[in-house]
């Protein structure tokens, strides 16, 4: 009998510890998502916080947060859908699925701890500010805007004919009347750039050009004939570039930062390469990760180059310009205070000075 209680007492004790995991395992689900239930689909909580995340992520301003809330709760609601109907359907193991769920994983965990390591890195002085500003007068103090006329044709029709045809013409025009006569079929275009934009080899020879005379500019499927038609002063005073500044600036130290970071963190590391062939030359620089940045830190502190800005040629030459313009039409006049410039590519400014006349 003894031995009977002593039984029942073990294995009501076991049922007690059972009961007692489960519930860890419970409370630790629920833990998983902290935060207040929105809505619950079969099943699964969708919280506060998740709702609060999108909101972030949306940069939704506070006064349409109630309004946004509801159609954020919504597509949270319709994700949880798919995503359950793809774990039903075991998509969720699928070898593409689970590789990028890795590699998004490890975005986000390098991300975090380069934003960690950029916390505290001081913004630029007003004394900085001004010594760039003093620096560089071509975007500010001295910026010039160029005033252009472009025709665009398929680049199959910019022929040796054509391209003679412009190198005799007077101006755009004749060259339109040319094309007119021979059923080229063209389009009309007036873009305007400044020395803010264009490299500053490019926007001297542009400086130097005389009044409606024609260079091209070649880029995928189409071609662009262009004359300067007009050359204005478009100064910008250091109170307006200040903010613009300052944001290139800091977005500058964040990738010389970040740079350096990754490069102490491979110096302390040890590297093997499996595949020699893909191994880097000693003098290569790592493919770093560049700091991240907010979107209002990073406009204004490269223009959209194109056609004009990446390499300019002339008559009998042709370039290949990275970042035109998908039809090849210049986009609109940039904002005034967009003064920066990024880095010159040095081969297409070789190949743009090289073709102009």
């Amino acid at each position: 009998m003894k031995n009977l209680h002593q039984a029942r007492k073990a294995s009501l004790s076991a049922v007690i510890l059972l009961a007692a995991a489960l519930a860890g395992c419970g409370d630790r689900e629920k833990e998983s998502k902290p935060g207040q239930a929105l809505a619950s689909v079969n099943g699964e909580e969708i919280t506060v916080l998740q709702l609060n995340e999108e909101i972030q992520r949306a940069g939704v301003p506070a006064a349409r947060q109630q309004e946004a809330s509801k159609q954020l709760l919504q597509a949270l609601i319709d994700r949880q859908l798919l995503e359950g109907a793809a774990e039903q359907e075991k998509l969720d193991r699928d070898p593409k699925v689970v590789q990028a769920i890795e590699r998004a994983r490890s975005l986000i965990v390098a991300q975090a701890y380069m934003q960690k390591r950029l916390a505290n890195v001081a913004r630029p002085t007003p004394a900085e500010v001004e010594d760039y500003f003093k620096q560089h007068p071509e975007f500010f103090s001295n910026r010039k805007q160029f005033q252009m006329d472009q025709l665009v044709l398929a680049a199959k029709d910019l022929t040796p004919e054509a391209r003679a045809a412009a190198d005799a013409a007077r101006s755009l025009e004749e060259v339109a009347v040319w094309l007119d006569a021979h059923q080229v079929k063209y389009g009309r275009a007036q873009v305007t750039r400044s020395t803010s934009e264009l490299n500053p080899q490019l926007s001297k020879k542009l400086l130097g050009m005389s009044k409606n005379q024609l260079f091209s500019v070649r880029e995928g499927e189409h071609a662009m004939l262009l004359a300067v038609a007009d050359v204005r002063d478009a100064p910008v005073p250091l109170e307006v570039a200040a903010p613009q500044i300052e944001k290139y600036l800091m977005s500058n130290k964040n990738k010389e930062l970040a740079a350096a970071e990754v490069e102490r963190l491979r110096q302390h590391a040890k590297i093997e390469y499996l595949n020699k062939e893909l191994a880097a030359g000693p003098k290569a620089a790592p493919a770093s990760m560049t700091a991240p940045a907010a979107p209002s830190a990073a406009a204004g502190t490269a223009p959209a180059q194109d056609g004009m800005a990446a390499g300019i040629v002339e008559g009998h030459s042709e370039s290949s310009a990275s970042g035109a313009a998908a039809d090849g039409v210049a986009p609109d006049t940039p904002a005034p205070d967009a003064p920066m410039s990024p880095a010159p590519d040095h081969a297409a400014v070789d190949r743009g000075v090289a073709g102009l006349k």
